[in-house]
C-alpha cells in the first residue's frame, strides 16, 4: 500500500487541477523551537522576550511561528496521494467481495449464517477475501504514524485493533459466515468516503458535493440500519435460538457492539458536516482534520506593514543575530 502511495499517488497528484505539489524543504529551526525543527506553542512571556531579542513586533512574531506551525501539518498532496490508494483499495475490496458472495444465500438471510454451524466448508475465494482484508487492516494499523493524523486518530486505533480482533477471531471459530457480512457493510461506503476525499482535494466541488449526500445515505443505512437489525440481530439472538451460545459469544458480540458505537460516534462528525453543508451550501473540509492557523488573530494589529514571507524576517528597523536564525537560518540579504 505504501509503495502504491509513493509509485502511483504522489508522481500523479500534483497533476491534478487544484493539487498543489508538496511544498519545498522547512527553513532551519528557529529559537524557541523543539527536536528536529517542530515550533513550540511559546507563553506571551517568552514569545515577547523572543521578539525583542529579535528586533520584531511582537504580532510579527506569532504570524512567524503560525506559519512554521502550519508547515509541519500534513500537505494537500500527501491528503491526495492517502485518499487514492485508499479509494482503489476499497473500491477492489468491495466488489470482490460482493462477488464472492452474491451466490450466497446467506448474504441476503443473514439467519442462514448459523446453519450447520461450526460445520461449514471453507470456500477458496471467501479464503483469500478474507486474508487480503486481515492484511489490509494489519498495514493500516502499523502505517498509522505515517499517515495523515486526524482528530479522530485515537478512534482509529480503537477501530483498526477490534476490527483485527474481530477477524482474526472470526477465522479461529469458523464464523467467517458472519464476519464476511461485516466487511461487506464496511467496505460499501468506505470507498465512497476517499472518493469524496478526493473530488474536495482537487476542487471539484458539484462531484464532491454529490458523492457526499450519497456517501452519507449509504453510511447511515449501512452502519445504522442494516448492521444492527442485521448483523446485531443475529449474532445476539437467532445464533442461540436453535441451540447455545457459540464459542466466544460474549466476546465476539462485545466488539461487534464496540464497532457500533464507532458507528454512532462517526455518525455524529457526518452529521456536523451535513449541517455546515445545509448552512453553506458547499463541502468546505473533513471536520476530523486540522485546520490551517490563519495568517491574523484578533490580537494582530491591522495596520501592521511588515508580514514575514515564507519565515523571511523583514529587511529593515533593527536586527540581531537571534533574528537571522529565526529567519528559517537564513540572513538578510545585503
Amino acid at each position: 500500500m505504501v509503495t502504491t502511495q509513493q509509485l502511483v499517488g504522489c508522481p500523479r497528484g500534483p497533476r491534478w487541477p487544484g493539487v498543489p505539489p508538496p511544498p519545498g524543504r522547512a527553513g532551519s529551526p528557529a529559537p524557541g523551537t523543539g527536536p528536529g525543527g517542530h515550533a513550540l506553542h511559546l507563553r506571551e512571556p517568552q514569545m515577547a522576550f523572543l521578539a525583542a531579542q529579535c528586533g520584531l513586533t511582537l504580532q510579527q512574531t506569532r504570524r512567524w511561528f503560525r506559519r512554521r506551525r502550519n508547515q509541519d501539518r500534513p500537505c494537500l498532496s500527501k491528503k491526495f496521494c492517502e485518499a487514492s490508494w485508499r479509494f482503489v483499495f476499497y473500491l477492489c475490496s468491495f466488489f470482490g467481495g460482493l462477488s464472492v458472495l452474491y451466490h450466497e444465500s446467506w448474504l441476503w438471510t443473514p439467519v442462514m449464517c448459523w446453519d450447520n454451524y461450526p460445520d461449514q466448508p471453507l470456500k477458496p475465494g471467501l479464503y483469500y477475501w478474507y486474508l487480503l482484508e486481515l492484511s489490509f487492516y494489519i498495514s493500516l494499523l502499523i502505517t498509522l504514524h505515517l499517515d495523515v493524523k486526524r482528530k479522530d486518530f485515537k478512534e482509529q486505533v480503537a477501530h483498526h485493533f477490534v476490527t483485527i480482533t474481530l477477524i482474526v477471531f472470526s477465522y479461529s471459530a469458523n464464523l467467517l459466515r458472519i464476519g464476511s457480512l461485516v466487511l461487506l457493510l464496511h467496505d460499501a461506503s468506505d470507498y465512497l468516503l476517499e472518493a469524496c476525499k478526493i473530488f474536495n482535494y482537487t476542487r471539484w466541488r458539484k462531484a464532491c458535493d454529490t458523492l457526499f449526500i450519497i456517501f452519507s445515505l449509504v453510511f447511515f443505512y449501512t452502519r445504522l440500519v442494516l448492521f444492527p437489525t442485521q448483523i446485531l440481530y443475529t449474532t445476539y439472538y437467532e445464533s442461540i435460538a436453535s441451540s447455545g451460545p457459540f464459542f466466544g459469544y460474549y466476546f465476539f458480540n462485545g466488539l461487534l457492539m464496540m464497532l457500533q458505537l464507532l458507528h454512532v460516534f462517526w455518525s455524529c462528525l457526518i452529521l456536523r458536516m451535513i449541517y455546515s453543508f445545509t448552512k453553506k451550501g458547499q463541502m468546505e473540509k473533513d471536520v476530523r482534520s486540522d485546520v490551517e492557523e490563519a495568517d491574523s488573530s484578533d490580537g494582530d494589529v491591522a495596520q501592521e506593514s511588515l508580514p514575514l514571507k515564507n519565515g523571511a524576517a523583514p529587511t529593515d528597523g533593527p536586527r540581531s543575530r537571534a533574528a537571522g536564525r529565526l529567519a528559517n537560518g537564513h540572513a538578510p540579504a545585503t
